[in-house]
């Protein structure tokens, strides 16, 4: 086993004198081939060009002497010290840090990034950056050969963005390049390199950042009521005067899903005035929490909201942090999930369209919830295979079809039938009803 390691960050700049000193000691150094190349490296020492950090580790907890790691920038962020203090390796880690090429980017642009989300991009954690760059105005991508500023410009057709394309930080090489995201598709970059990624306009917080990343935003929770997301919330309606008979849904040749022996559900309330706004069944806050609920939208997802109607469940899934689409073939209702997500101080991304043939020029989602076109565009969204799937249903019949194009796609389904009533407090009175089934498809695991 090594002796002792020694991880040195390099920055560009001239190496410290307690760097310079685990060189001269050093029997064993690795790093990439420009860190090898540094004159402090000892002719004597063994070189291990650094590829796999794992590899690495192994042979230098077998190597007796004194062994050195070179990297760029700040080793203990996104870099090798988290490998290398793996317990597997028994390896005991003492850390030279230098300026992270993050910190070093933000620096060159003249930007603070307390509030920046920082991801790492390998080809097979593109997606999931992309989306993070869809999903926030200001992200810090490293990148890596197949995942660098072309491939993520490729990735967010559609959405604009502008690229501050950040290569051989540090070196005599350096460059700094300011462009939209649709222009850097067509250039060749250097690997790696660190892309800031800006696009939208959010508030700042008020007195300054306190934590690292987004700010969580004013708004807390979920499932929030239809006034939060309207310019001008409406007064809630008082109770009905002249409640009607509404029975629970149910077509013809099944019963009605209350059982026998309990009193059928109360009455519905009075229907609102012209004037206020209408909510639909599938955009019931008691709906959409568990919709919410079965999805997990996160970090790195994509989520379609096909059907968006108010906006509502879009606005609340970026809330999650994760990248939304919102589609509906009223472009009104797109304007009103773009004024939804401003409210909620979060970006998703409209497009205007009918499904299931809009659906084919979307980008793969990760989870789906359909507010509207029933069984068929159910059908054609288990064809993309997301992770998940949630749609609703207002009758029986409608609720089996979308269970059935669920399972034929290969989904485990799970159907409920959710009630809610919206109560005055002060007075018990019924001000509005909801009922619904709740249909969800989980894709079962590879």
């Amino acid at each position: 086993m090594a002796d002792r390691v020694t991880v040195i960050g390099w920055d560009g700049s001239p190496l410290t004198a307690a760097a310079r000193s685990a060189l001269s000691a050093a029997t064993l150094v690795a790093g990439a081939a420009h860190h090898l190349s540094l004159p402090e490296v000892p002719e004597a020492a063994e070189r291990i060009r650094l590829g796999s950090v794992e590899s690495a580790a192994r042979r230098i907890a077998g190597h007796r002497g004194t062994a050195v790691v070179l990297a760029d920038g700040d080793p203990g962020f996104f870099g090798v010290v988290r490998t290398l203090r793996d317990p597997r390796h028994g390896l005991e880690v003492e850390v030279v840090p230098a300026v992270s090429s993050v910190a070093a980017a933000f620096a060159r642009a003249g930007m603070p990034w307390d509030d920046a989300r920082v991801v790492v991009a390998h080809t097979r954690t593109l997606r999931r950056a992309v989306n993070v760059c869809r999903a926030h105005p200001k992200v810090a991508v490293l990148t890596s050969p197949g995942a660098g500023p072309a491939e993520l410009a490729l990735m967010l057709d559609g959405v604009h963005r502008t690229f501050v394309i950040c290569e051989a930080l540090g070196t005599e090489r350096e460059q700094v390049s300011v462009l939209t995201s649709d222009k850097a598709a067509d250039l060749s970059w250097r690997d790696p390199n660190v892309v800031i990624a800006i696009g939208g306009s959010l508030p700042a917080p008020a007195g300054g950042g306190w934590l690292l990343g987004p700010d969580p935003g004013p708004v807390r929770g979920w499932g929030l009521t239809p006034e939060t997301y309207e310019e001008t919330p409406a007064p809630a309606p008082g109770p009905a005067p002249h409640p009607a008979p509404h029975p629970a849904p149910h077509t013809a040749g099944h019963p009605a899903p209350h059982t026998a022996g309990h009193p059928a559900p109360p009455s519905a309330p009075h229907p609102a005035p012209p004037s206020a706004p209408h909510h639909g069944t599938g955009e019931s806050p008691a709906l959409r929490a568990a919709q919410l609920a079965r999805l997990g939208p996160r970090v790195g997802d994509l989520v379609w909201d096909i059907g968006t109607g108010s906006g509502a469940f879009a606005a609340e899934a970026a809330h999650f942090g994760a990248a939304v689409i919102a589609v509906d073939a009223d472009p009104a209702a797109c304007a009103r999930a773009e004024a939804a997500a401003r409210r909620l101080g979060v970006q998703l991304q409209a497009v205007a369209g009918r499904a299931p043939y809009v659906l084919e020029r979307l980008p793969e989602p990760d989870v789906v919830r359909v507010g509207g076109g029933g069984a068929e565009v159910v059908a054609a969204c288990a064809d993309r295979r997301p992770e998940r799937i949630v749609t609703h249903a207002d009758t029986r019949d409608e609720a089996e079809a979308a269970c059935a194009a669920l399972a034929a796609g290969g989904y485990t389904v799970e159907c409920a039938l959710l009630q809610s009533v919206d109560l005055d407090p002060a007075g018990w009175a019924e001000r509005d009803r909801s009922l619904a089934f709740l249909i969800a498809g989980r894709r079962p695991a590879p």
